[in-house]
């Protein structure tokens, strides 16, 4: 199984991302993480710094190209990345507007170009080195047109696309990519759901999980398993037959 010692993580500062960065935390280990919010990222930098790691702790803007490139290439060429995992993403509701298609609009952006920001910068690098593991931050919504979130799931489908398509791609360079679709985790996204969510889980058992599938090389990790098949199947149905499934679903939107 790969060992990681090298890792930057976006989105850090809450949710899945701040329990991957405390459970890959301890002595020998050094993190690279950002996210939005001052002080929840420094709190996340405290402990994972209580554990032994070495940890660099950076607020910006995935959206933002430039800062992104000088910020993971510094990173790289100071602390050579045996993992970078695109984590950061917002839902409506957590996107920081208040108008629907300014929310919307936001959410592709730090989706999907915030996305595309942090893997794009370490691309050259870990192909010179021929070496290097890429994680993408999906979702299980990524895998139908959601009437309930279509804007959401979209952008999800685009992060799962991209990232099986980087795998094969990669593979001649000796660059490991991973797809992570996680089904309800406990999360600020999650937080804003007012309907009951099935085979919701924790964080710290989401990681568990995830760092589990990075270790193994798995070309996808996705979770809770049973969310997974109901998923799946949903997405190979009619689209007929889907269509009057997915029209009964709660709406996020």
């Amino acid at each position: 199984m790969k060992k990681f010692q090298s890792i930057l993580i976006t989105g850090a500062s809450s949710g899945i991302g701040e329990a991957l960065a405390q459970a890959f935390s301890g002595p020998g280990i050094y993190l690279a993480i950002s996210g939005r919010n001052v002080s929840r990222l420094n709190e996340v930098s405290l402990q994972c710094r209580a554990n032994g790691a070495n940890v660099t702790d950076t607020v910006i803007d995935v959206t933002d190209q430039a800062a992104m490139k000088t910020w993971i290439e510094g990173i790289d060429s100071a602390h050579p990345l045996d993992l970078i995992i695109a984590n950061a993403g917002v839902s409506p509701h957590t996107s920081g507007e208040k108008e629907k298609t300014a929310q919307s609009r936001r959410m592709m952006d730090i989706n999907v170009t915030g996305t595309f920001n942090t893997i794009n910068p370490i691309l050259p690098r870990m192909i010179s080195r021929k070496a290097g593991t890429i994680a993408l931050m999906s979702s299980l919504a990524g895998f139908s047109g959601l009437p309930s979130a279509p804007v959401y799931a979209a952008s999800k489908a685009w992060v799962r696309s991209y990232g099986e398509g980087l795998r094969g791609k990669l593979y001649s360079d000796g660059i490991n990519v991973s797809v992570i679709c996680p089904g309800f985790i406990a999360s600020r996204i999650t937080a804003q759901n007012n309907f009951r969510m099935p085979f919701f889980m924790g964080t710290n058992k989401a990681a568990l999980i995830i760092i589990k599938g990075l270790k193994k090389n798995k070309a996808r990790i996705a979770f809770p398993f049973p969310m997974y098949t109901l998923t799946w199947l949903l997405s190979i149905l009619p689209l007929w037959l889907a269509e009057i499934i997915l029209r009964r679903l709660p709406r996020k939107e």
